[in-house]
């Protein structure tokens, strides 16, 4: 497979909404720092590499970057890199942030927004940061099982506004995308979920598709490793799909992502352009049934991390 000929387009298209994206995107939340991700004292990122690697993300066809303004390090904001590497936008692109986590400008977080005001202010300061009149897409991100009515209301009535175009979901149960759902359209949850990681969550992932829902899996590549990234350990049946594939391991735990259904995304993140390219090429990685049968074993199995 020859990465460097290989673009987002090949990992096929799906719909959020009205918004046609590609079905391999892009993650900002490692871009503003080297090492662990969302921590206080995190190092930054070379700015002019980072905004090189977003840059050739949508030369290499990603038209889906999933970000957040609480995606900073000292010196780096993954949305003003976005706006300074990026506008004047291309048409055809999706920029999809996220509200309720707050951190204040020492890298602190501060309590979730639970209040139409403060959520508000979570979406001007997306807007201000990213430099746009409206955002394409809010994912309201959840803590805990209680109702999300009021909060996801407040977004509605930012959505009928004008200010958001569509609105999705972050780290929540079903009960939380049907709550939603009889309050606004919903186009897409974004959970956990990958290779080995969270099992139980298949049901859900078929359940978002059959709804016309897209499922946007975080940590896809990290698996249980989460913010601190990739184990560096893989299965042996991980590594042998690799290996008859001629990919790496993370590629084929991409690959296995997008398999799950046709409205499944994936936004892997990275600083480093290699990786970028690697990543975009796993969306033309087809696995064979012997491969996902292996595979789908080890992810019940829950060994895959």
């Amino acid at each position: 497979m020859n990465r460097e000929t290989i673009t987002a387009a090949a990992s096929g298209t799906w719909h959020l909404g009205d918004l046609q994206v590609n079905r391999i995107g892009f993650g900002a939340m490692r871009l503003p720092q080297t090492g662990e991700a969302l921590i206080p004292d995190a190092v930054p990122r070379d700015r002019d590499q980072a905004i090189a690697v977003l840059r050739r993300a949508v030369e290499l066809g990603v038209n889906h970057i999933d970000t957040a303004a609480f995606y900073f390090s000292p010196l780096r904001s993954a949305n003003e890199l976005i706006n300074r590497a990026l506008a004047p936008y291309p048409d055809d692109l999706v920029i999809a942030t996220k509200v309720g986590p707050g951190r204040d400008p020492a890298g602190q977080w501060l309590p979730h927004a639970t209040t139409a005001g403060q959520l508000r202010a979570q979406v001007e300061e997306n807007l201000r940061q990213l430099g746009r009149d409206h955002l394409d897409l809010v994912n309201l991100r959840v803590r805990g099982t209680d109702s999300i009515a009021e909060r996801f209301g407040a977004l509605a009535e930012l959505r009928e506004a004008g200010l958001i175009r569509h609105l999705g979901l972050s780290n929540v149960t079903p009960e939380h995308l049907a709550e939603a759902r009889a309050i606004a359209p919903v186009v897409c949850v974004q959970n956990q979920y990958g290779l080995g990681v969270r099992p139980d969550h298949d049901a859900f992932v078929r359940a978002c598709g059959e709804q016309g829902v897209a499922f946007v899996p975080f940590y896809a590549i990290a698996g249980a490793g989460g913010e601190a990234g990739a184990s560096g350990t893989d299965g042996d049946e991980v590594l042998a799909v690799a290996r008859a594939h001629g990919v790496s391991p993370a590629q084929v735990r991409l690959a296995w992502t997008l398999h799950r259904g046709p409205h499944v995304l994936a936004i892997p993140g990275t600083g480093d352009p290699e990786h970028l390219a690697a990543n975009v090429a796993a969306g033309a990685l087809r696995l064979t049934e012997d491969d996902l049968a292996a595979l789908d074993r080890l992810h019940h199995a829950g060994a895959a991390t």
